[in-house]
């Protein structure tokens, strides 16, 4: 039996007067995934708890059939795993986006999209300044960095207690409530005070100021958690697996399962992604494992920006070149299963995530189709079929 998950991130959503009244799911053509729904069930999952942040990395952990509430220890620790970075026990790791800060205002979470080589020049520098033995900054891919303390044999000042923010969640709002606060937080509010000195005149921001690029003003730390401890998912459900993203949460997340991660040229996770290539590459993966994921960030990031325009593109996009491809070739295997699921509702009103249900369909071997016709937000809201505890969707969709 070969099994396809497709993740179009954030695409839940509330209707939109820009799109008649319709959620993005409902104005997108996407005949791939309504086949899906077709041939299949529709129902409804919840990855976000809610005594856990509405993130991509607690959703995805869930989607992927890890309670969120044992397994969960924060987002860092993952993108770690993705850059080959091990941690110790009195280790924590820390999310550290770069970002455009204008009078206490998150004007851009993105920094708007620096490059990576833009930003490992700025990585470069606050660790030059501010980094040492203990304290460690990675350059990452574009805005998406990392720092790392290392406790030693002396744990770091860190706990569950500490409270961050995800810049994401503050996009056009004052920050002046949000920075750090908890065990630790000094030092995190040290480290961005100084990067805000460390930056004001740095080439790399005097470079973008006169191309009318927004600069880089400081580092937003955030995210922060100490090792995970998860259980291979070939020890939890038997099966192989394979990722296809171009985010390190997923690739991190994937590394500390034990599945294969596959990089695919052209994949950005932005909007101006390779959609047909991760269709291909998926594709040719199910000759060699019995689970592929492929993630697709370009929905998430229309919704930040709210653009629901793009939102209903990318869904078309992916709909096109990566569902209905997938399907079509795990039909050619024989018995198989396809599920097509967001991880987490991102409202374009609010431009971040939220707690909530998601929309999922899902076909194949065993599964008996009911009456829905379309893969929709409405069509989802009608089912009989919910997960409260969306991971354990997982379980349902490889018949276990």
């Amino acid at each position: 039996m070969k099994y396809a998950i497709i993740i179009p991130d954030g695409c839940a959503d509330e209707p939109q007067e820009s799109l008649g009244g319709k959620t993005p799911l409902q104005a997108a053509n996407v005949p791939a995934m309504d086949a899906v729904a077709t041939e299949g069930v529709v129902g409804r999952a919840n990855h976000t708890p809610v005594a856990l942040p509405a993130g991509s990395d607690t959703a995805n952990l869930s989607l992927l059939g890890y309670d969120p509430l044992k397994d969960f220890t924060g987002r860092a620790p993952l993108e770690a795993a993705a850059m080959g970075i091990q941690l110790g026990p009195n280790d924590w790791a820390i999310r550290c986006n770069l970002v455009t800060v204008e009078n206490q205002v998150m004007k851009s979470f993105t920094a708007g999209h620096i490059s990576s080589d833009e930003a490992a020049a700025l990585m470069a520098t606050v660790q030059e300044s501010l980094g040492g033995p203990q304290l460690r900054f990675y350059p990452g891919v574009s805005y998406r960095n990392l720092l790392i303390d290392r406790g030693g044999d002396h744990p770091a000042p860190f706990s569950r207690d500490t409270r961050t923010t995800p810049p994401h969640d503050l996009t056009d709002q004052s920050v002046l409530d949000d920075y750090p606060r908890g065990p630790g937080s000094d030092l995190l509010n040290h480290l961005m005070s100084e990067s805000v000195r460390l930056f004001a005149d740095h080439p790399v921001n005097t470079a973008r100021r006169q191309a009318g690029k927004p600069p880089a003003t400081n580092v937003w730390l955030w995210g922060l958690g100490s090792a995970p401890k998860l259980k291979p998912f070939a020890d939890l459900y038997g099966k192989r697996g394979a990722m296809i993203t171009a985010v390190d949460l997923l690739r991190g997340l994937a590394s500390l399962i034990g599945w294969r991660r596959i990089d695919v040229p052209g994949a950005t996770g932005y909007l101006d992604t390779d959609y047909a290539a991760k269709g291909r590459y998926a594709c040719e993966a199910l000759k060699d494992v019995d689970v592929v994921c492929v993630h697709v960030e370009a929905t998430d990031e229309a919704s930040h920006e709210g653009n629901a325009a793009a939102k209903v593109a990318a869904l078309e996009q992916i709909s096109r070149h990566i569902v209905g491809p997938v399907h079509a070739a795990l039909k050619q295997f024989g018995d198989y299963r396809i599920l097509v699921t967001p991880d987490h509702p991102t409202p374009l009103r609010t431009k971040t995530h939220s707690h909530g249900d998601v929309p999922f369909a899902m076909a194949g071997r065993g599964i008996q189709p009911d009456a829905a016709t379309a893969y929709d937000d409405p069509t989802a809201g009608r089912s009989s079929l919910v997960f409260s505890e969306g991971w354990r969707l997982m379980g349902q969709f490889l018949g276990q």
